[in-house]
């Protein structure tokens, strides 16, 4: 069974699932809840508290396990599950800047595990990860809008991530990898520039919660000081977003700029009042990048 996994740094993604944060909760004793993932005698629970940003995510075990959640919900989406070993094929990604260096580390990290076997709601799950392939992120989403692509000369992918803004050129529908990279600007810098900045001006604790409301304009409960705040923030960042781009030679206001993932989501307004885009394009699904590992993985073990 082919299942890929789209491992960002504030959110996990599968391609049809919803996703969840990247946070755990370990304990040796079961927790409150039916959400449960028992694993070496030891229980884990997903927490909205994510993982501190790893820039090497196979340092210790936790996305791993945050792995397991995902496989385990996609198996049990299809009512798989029980004593018999499910054989899996494991479709992942990196940012672009960092696929070169640890791609086959990351590889490795899923596959040198055996059988693996584990509880989740209750429910037993045996599996062998046979297979992983990974990919760079952003070629991985724009692959699943090639037919929407082929027709213009020059596009580029953005994709606003966690911690990272990945981009990628595309030229007449074909990648141009050496237009690829990856700036360490996603939006959790802004949330701790805005957290940051509301604690020492208005002495509020805002959460990463709170500021995705108020991008989202769920603005009611909080103060139009705070609000204002956040607003300003996210203009500052998307402005310095564009900038840096355009310090790498990439003008956004000539041809296609197609926006991708989570953060390019929460910040459309600000982007498309920056004035400094001319033709963007807004990819809403948040699973996009997942998606594309799976295509990806389809159209290389196919053309194998």
């Amino acid at each position: 069974m082919l299942i890929a996994i789209d491992h960002g740094n504030k959110q996990m993604k599968t391609a049809c699932r919803p996703p969840f944060v990247s946070g755990l909760a370990e304990s040796t004793t079961k927790p409150f809840g039916s959400d449960i993932l028992v694993y070496q005698n030891r229980y884990y629970i997903l927490s909205n508290q994510r993982i501190p940003y790893k820039r090497d995510k196979t340092e210790d075990d936790r996305f791993f396990i945050l792995t397991l959640f995902g496989i385990a919900q996609e198996l049990q989406a299809k009512g798989l599950y029980g004593e018999n070993t499910q054989r899996i094929q494991l479709a992942v990604g990196l940012p672009p800047a960092h696929y070169g260096a640890q791609n086959k580390a990351f590889t490795r990290y899923f596959m040198d595990r055996g059988v693996v076997r584990f509880t989740y709601r209750d429910r037993t799950h045996t599996v062998y990860i046979e297979d992983v392939r990974c990919y760079p992120q952003a070629y991985a989403a724009a692959a699943t809008m090639m037919d929407r692509l082929m027709g213009s000369p020059k596009v580029l992918i953005v994709d606003i991530g966690g911690f990272t803004a990945d981009y990628l050129m595309m030229r007449s529908g074909r990648a141009d990898l050496t237009v690829c990279d990856s700036l360490e600007n996603g939006v959790i810098v802004l949330y701790n520039q805005v957290r940051k900045k509301a604690n020492s001006e208005f002495d509020i604790l805002l959460d990463e919660t709170d500021i995705d409301s108020i991008l989202e304009g769920k603005t009611g409960i909080y103060s139009p000081d705070v609000v204002s705040l956040v607003e300003q923030l996210a203009q500052d960042f998307v402005n310095d977003l564009a900038n840096g781009l355009r310090e790498r030679m990439l003008d956004l206001s000539s041809g296609k700029v197609v926006f991708v993932g989570g953060g390019a989501t929460r910040l459309r307004k600000q982007i498309e009042s920056s004035g400094k885009v001319k033709n963007a394009l807004f990819v809403e699904d948040i699973n996009a990048n997942a998606k594309g590992y799976e295509f990806l993985y389809q159209m290389e073990t196919r053309n194998r």
